[in-house]
């Protein structure tokens, strides 16, 4: 069962990627684009921890944002 993050947490998880892990926002976002076409988000997640060796919360914030970003983009 995942679990359900704040905005607030989320946006701090987000600020802490690229010091954890070496990578901006946006190219771990790219990664998502060209990574395999999984469909829900669990698998997304799952791909990146263990194609990645990502933290869960990490990977989980990445997953989230990739899709608030999409669907902001849906929306123009």
């Amino acid at each position: 069962m995942s679990q359900v993050f704040s905005e607030e947490t989320h946006r701090n998880l987000l600020s802490r990627i690229p010091q954890r892990t070496g990578r901006e926002i946006s190219d771990w976002l790219r990664t998502v684009e060209n990574g395999p076409s999984l469909f829900r988000f669990e698998e997304k997640v799952s791909w990146l921890r263990s194609e990645h060796e990502l933290s869960y919360g990490h990977a989980k914030a990445i997953i989230h944002e990739y899709d608030l970003r999409r669907a902001a983009r849906k929306l123009l």
